[in-house]
């Protein structure tokens, strides 16, 4: 079988390359073509471009580079109509998946899409190009399938890759560099230097309040250990590159900003604060376009408040605090832990490659 697949991030290289692991294991003529990255590559794809050449992020970066990013679709669907694959699997990303997926029905090429866009969170009314466009959708979070249900579209949950992900590293044996024999509080202040500047200040100021502890900042691979130094006044706090996951395996909490981070924190099982703070326009308008009541994923699974939410104006020095508190209580912290063997729990377990792979091959022998 022929397998055309599109990711377009480093998650999405991720979670691409442990699909392809499974459907290689059920298909042993397994061909595989792709956008993505160096995991999909190690995998045996024949890789078209890597997803450094794609990620723009944010309105101003997208309209720089819209040229770029025309040419790419165009590039796309030249490449495809030429290796006529027998199906097309999309991860996420869906600014340039979903024009990819009109394309390819248009074709009468079968589109399955993994991992789906957070059409709930915002842009709702995509759900109805994604019922005209895609022949199977295969989904992660619980809540998925039943908001899809609501437009008359039947969706298969796998589950989430990211326990997979975890799992696997926890295994391991794996050491953390920059490390003294206090314990550690991580902060993962997110990927994007606009808001790495505004939450890490706010982080860092936690570091007079707990001196028995030490500070590691989890730096993302997008910005310079110069960059982050330019907030740290104190030379105790450490900054550790590709070593998010060894972090969290030794942190006793975290303090993390809005994003898959919080989901993957959780999973280590680190008590954590939720953070978000954003310009008051942007914010503004995002209140009025976002329909979803949490904005850590953590809490939209679990469908209530089990992690702290700081947001905009609740995000202060003294509320950070009386929460890392919290967290560093026997108390309030086993009842933030119990409710992550929930969450595990609704998170369908383990084995959302395997579910997704043998789901898809089954679909295609159909």
């Amino acid at each position: 079988m022929n397998y055309y697949i599109i990711a377009g991030e480093a998650s999405g290289d991720l979670h691409a390359s442990n699909l392809m692991k499974e459907l290689k294991v059920l298909d042993a003529n397994a061909h595989f073509r792709c956008w993505g990255g160096d995991l999909m590559k190690a995998q045996g794809a024949e890789l078209v471009k890597h997803y450094k050449e794609l990620a723009f992020m944010g309105f101003t970066e997208v309209l720089m580079n819209l040229r770029t990013i025309l040419n790419n679709i165009d590039i796309c669907k030249k490449d495809i109509l030429q290796h006529k694959p027998d199906v097309l699997i999309l991860v996420d990303y869906p600014g340039f998946n979903l024009r990819i997926a009109e394309f390819a029905k248009a074709y009468n090429i079968k589109v399955f899409y993994y991992i789906s866009p957070q059409i709930w969170a915002w842009k709702q009314s995509r759900v109805h190009k994604i019922k005209r466009v895609v022949d199977k959708m295969f989904v992660i979070l619980p809540f998925e399938k039943e908001f899809y249900k609501r437009f008359d579209m039947d969706v298969d949950f796998v589950g989430h890759p990211l326990l997979d992900a975890v799992s696997n590293y926890a295994s391991q044996s794996n050491t953390l560099s920059a490390t003294s024999n206090k314990p550690i509080i991580a902060l993962l202040p997110g990927s994007r230097k606009q808001e790495i500047a505004t939450m890490l200040p706010l982080m860092l100021a936690m570091k007079k309040q707990y001196i028995d502890y030490q500070f590691i900042i989890a730096g993302a691979p997008s910005q310079t250990k110069e960059y982050y130094q330019t907030f740290i006044a104190d030379a105790d706090v450490k900054i550790v590159f590709n070593e998010t996951y060894q972090l969290l395996q030794k942190a006793e909490a975290a303090l993390v900003t809005s994003g898959t981070a919080t989901l993957e924190t959780a999973l280590f099982n680190v008590p954590e604060v939720v953070c978000y703070k954003g310009g008051a326009i942007s914010y503004a308008i995002a209140k009025q376009l976002v329909k979803v009541k949490y904005i850590s994923l953590v809490n939209l699974i679990m469908d209530k408040e089990i992690v702290t939410e700081l947001i905009q104006n609740e995000l202060n020095e003294t509320n950070l605090k009386t929460e890392l508190d919290k967290l560093l209580n026997p108390f309030p912290r086993n009842i933030m832990l119990n409710n992550y063997v929930e969450l595990r729990a609704k998170l369908g377990g383990a084995g959302a490659s395997k579910k997704a792979a043998a789901l898809m091959v089954k679909y295609l022998a159909e």
